[in-house]
């Protein structure tokens, strides 16, 4: 099985590839330390697996990036490896076309088993996190809506809302919470549609309602 690593740590990447090379089925083939150089030795490579790291500043992040490879390379199965137990994160990652999301401090038998699962086409969640995923399909075969859509932003809406409605510009929001520009822009765009708003103003008189705005 051939194997990209993309870490923007060097010393990850050395020892993920000593661990995957010690395997007689495994072989890493290139190693990437971002986003954009992940996609780059994906489409030289081809190889059956990508493994990403989602927060890779300062290139582009997992998540962009494995949006871009599953659309351009589909054959690649990806695997997100993370410090973030953040069912955010996890939903995110699923939706972009990723076959699996296990945590960096799972052991090494973990990281072997969940590569192997999603070689034999399978989709490996790390255990802590299957709660949140059954959790999310229980709301969303939930046929009523919420009386009130503030309910219908999720946990990274909610901490991206009063950051809005304070002034901070995007890029800040990006950096006080670790995420790109482009992801503070998605959801930004997401929470005017939930709440039904059409511009700034009308998403701060929303905070000002919902006592947001504490400075």
């Amino acid at each position: 099985m051939s194997i990209v690593i993309a870490d923007d740590h060097a010393v990850v990447r050395s020892g993920f590839s000593m661990i995957l090379n010690f395997q007689e089925d495994m072989e890493v083939v290139a190693t990437a330390a971002d986003g954009i150089e992940a996609y780059k030795m994906v489409a030289r490579h081809h190889p059956d697996l990508l493994i990403m790291d989602l927060s890779m500043p300062p290139g582009e992040n997992g998540l962009i990036a494995t949006g871009k490879i599953k659309e351009d390379f589909p054959d690649t199965k990806i695997l997100i490896l993370t410090m973030h137990d953040d069912e955010e994160y996890l939903f995110n990652v699923l939706k972009s076309g990723a076959s699996g999301y296990m945590l960096k401090n799972a052991p090494d038998e973990e990281l072997l088993h969940a590569i192997r699962t999603i070689r034999r086409g399978g989709t490996y969640i790390h255990p802590k996190m299957t709660t949140s995923l059954v959790r999310e399909f229980v709301k969303a075969d939930h046929t009523m809506a919420p009386d009130d859509p503030y309910e219908l932003l999720s946990k990274r809406e909610l901490e991206i809302l009063p950051l809005v409605a304070k002034g901070y510009g995007n890029k800040e929001i990006a950096e006080m919470l670790y995420i790109s520009v482009k992801t503070v822009e998605a959801h930004k765009a997401k929470i005017m549609e939930k709440l039904g708003l059409k511009s700034r103003p009308e998403l701060v008189e929303f905070a000002l309602r919902k006592k947001l705005l504490n400075f």
